[in-house]
């Protein structure tokens, strides 16, 4: 047989405490159920107003638990708390409906509660609407109260319960913050797995896949195969996509890195800049400009950073003019912004999101190879250095990303 205690069975108040957690109002034994300041705020301001609204000292938003009453908004009272035996509000808030008692030491209800007797409280007038979610869950009341007796008109008992509507727009505003944290932590945690996946997979792949090119590379330089051979044509083929598949790999592996270990430094944009360009093998002159400037960032993510735009810069230039590439950037108090600008095929504003995430390429005519994960990986770089990732479009035609790298606070 289920315990009963009062109107709500054991599990009935397992299930309300659950709830409460769901709002983020922790119904720990004793400890006030506190909502964030601004929610905390907002309600301590809704309270006062029903207190001069009925003419009352005293007010506050009750939260009730399965063990006890925490006032999480006050007004004329310190906020505190007090076991739900006690509770005025606890005798009749699952009514669902408003009560006005003029004077509490007459109601059969209230006369020998804690609060009125005088053993806590003296209180006399009493009126409490209960705050119903839109689910029906009412996990608790906005409650006015004197020590002394009084009545309430109709307008004013009308626009308490308006006011207690407001109250439970607020705690409805504080479950879903609570639910998108949430989800956010986990979707936070979810992409760390698989990144860290993707990097174990991309690690143990990458070793078999260089002793493959390497015996493939053998097999090319052996005499007995003919240049011009169907054999030569098949290692021709085995070793193209065994070096794209690596690139991929290697794409992979600098993704699932990203956001590790950051470790920022004061450098020269210049100087890894030029890091960059030996690195591809592109020519300095008449294809890369760079204006330099200092920046605290992470050294190696942002010479990957570079890499990677500069690479994407090469593979999507536009057959229409020869491939121009401007590093730049700007610093003040905020921090610092560069920007990589190029005049190739430039990528559709409604393409520029869909860009940024992994594996997402948009396959035109004449792009050159790519995972997709270049821009994602970049993104990545700029949010784990505090900052963000924009694309825009270069004057003339073409792409601009604007990286940001927030001042240290």
């Amino acid at each position: 047989m289920t315990e009963v205690r009062g109107q709500l069975s054991f599990t009935e108040d397992l299930g309300r405490d659950l709830q409460l957690q769901e709002y983020g109002l922790d119904p720990e034994a004793g400890s006030p159920l506190l909502p964030n300041a601004a929610v905390m705020s907002a309600l301590q301001n809704l309270v006062r107003l029903a207190t001069e609204l009925c003419g009352a000292p005293f007010g506050v938003v009750n939260i009730i638990s399965a063990e006890y009453q925490h006032q999480i908004g006050a007004w004329g009272v310190d906020p505190g708390v007090c076991s739900r035996e006690d509770s005025m509000c606890a005798k009749v808030f699952l009514s669902r409906e408003r009560t006005v008692v003029a004077d509490a030491s007459k109601d059969p209800r209230f006369a020998d509660n804690p609060f009125v007797t005088g053993e806590i409280g003296k209180v006399r007038f009493y009126a409490s609407v209960p705050l119903q979610t839109e689910s029906g869950f009412v996990p608790g009341t906005l409650c006015v109260f004197s020590d002394k007796t009084n009545e309430l008109r109709p307008e004013q008992v009308s626009m308490l319960e308006v006011l207690a509507k407001q109250v439970v727009e607020l705690l409805e505003l504080q479950h879903r913050t609570v639910q998108l944290d949430r989800t956010y932590s986990e979707l936070k945690d979810s992409n760390a797995k698989l990144a860290g996946f993707a990097g174990r997979v991309s690690h143990d792949l990458r070793i078999p896949l260089t002793t493959i090119l390497g015996y493939v590379e053998l097999v090319e330089d052996d005499p007995d195969v003919e240049p011009n051979s169907t054999a030569a044509r098949y290692l021709d083929r085995i070793g193209a996509s065994g070096r794209r598949m690596l690139g991929m790999l290697e794409d992979v592996l600098s993704y699932s890195r990203v956001g590790g270990g950051i470790q920022p430094e004061q450098i020269s944009l210049r100087d890894v800049t030029e890091e960059v360009i030996g690195d591809l093998g592109v020519e300095h002159a008449g294809i890369v400009e760079v204006e330099d400037i200092s920046l605290r960032a992470d050294r190696g993510q942002l010479r990957i950073l570079l890499q990677n735009l500069v690479s994407n810069a090469m593979n999507y230039s536009s057959p229409e003019r020869e491939l121009r590439i401007r590093i730049s950037g700007v610093s003040n108090y905020h921090g610092t912004t560069v920007f990589v600008a190029d005049n190739g095929k430039g990528i559709a504003p409604e393409d520029r999101a869909k860009v940024l995430e992994p594996l997402v390429r948009l396959r035109r005519d004449g792009d050159g190879p790519g995972s997709g994960l270049g821009l994602a990986t970049c993104s990545n770089i700029a949010k784990a250095h505090g900052g963000d990732l924009n694309l825009a479009e270069t004057p003339g035609g073409g792409t601009t990303v604007a990286v940001s790298f927030p001042a240290e606070p």
